[in-house]
């Protein structure tokens, strides 16, 4: 739970990367909304990095919908081309390496290192080579590959989270409704799933690789 790794006490800076343009909503987004609720948010930075114009919009509509409730928040979404980060690597490490020279973060939110998705796994791997003493949650992303792994944080949600985490993707990301899997349902089923397995009705679940206290 959130309450073992941070004191509500003290204001944090959080810092939420994602490949692509509804990967953060769709991996922590419930537990963003449970984190602004309850603990003194002193700064987001947003940042997504593979983008087109039209996803653009949308990813910017949804971050600001997300970050309603935190304290000053940055939205930074790129125009790195979908699917070709990791040709983009030196690029896409000088970007992290500006990010890391003017924010300083006391949470991190990026994606699972053992994704199969070959953008997801470039941005896990500069995660971890760019901050080295940070505390890092690694998200999951349901999607075709079936690379689902075994988590080891839960964050128990109730389930207006879910539903509010879902509304805001479903109604942000209009040019992804076609897609057969992009429904409340798809968005349910995992976290069901991860509350079952922390004994909630639902959750969302991360990889935490090293916790220093």
């Amino acid at each position: 739970m959130l309450g073992f790794l941070l004191d509500n006490r003290k204001p944090i800076n959080v810092l939420c990367l994602g490949a692509h343009c509804d990967d953060i909503e769709i991996g922590a987004g419930g537990t963003l909304l449970k984190l602004f609720d309850n603990y003194q948010v002193n700064a987001v930075k947003w940042v997504v990095f593979a983008s087109t114009e039209v996803r653009k919009r949308e990813a910017t509509a949804s971050a600001e919908r997300f970050l309603g409730k935190a304290g000053k928040s940055e939205i930074v979404i790129n125009s790195y081309r979908d699917g070709f980060l990791p040709f983009l690597a030196a690029e896409v490490k000088d970007f992290f390496e500006s990010v890391k020279k003017e924010f300083q973060p006391d949470l991190i939110f990026t994606h699972y290192r053992d994704d199969r998705h070959q953008d997801h796994r470039l941005v896990s791997d500069l995660t971890w080579n760019t901050w080295r003493n940070h505390l890092i949650l690694e998200y999951e992303i349901p999607k075709y590959d079936g690379d689902l792994g075994i988590p080891n944080f839960y964050v128990p949600l109730e389930e207006q989270y879910i539903n509010r985490r879902n509304t805001i993707i479903i109604e942000s990301f209009e040019s992804q409704r076609e897609k057969h899997w992009f429904d409340d349902a798809t968005f349910k089923a995992l976290p069901r799933l991860r509350g079952m397995e922390s004994t909630t009705m639902f959750a969302e679940a991360f990889y935490a690789r090293k916790i220093i206290f």
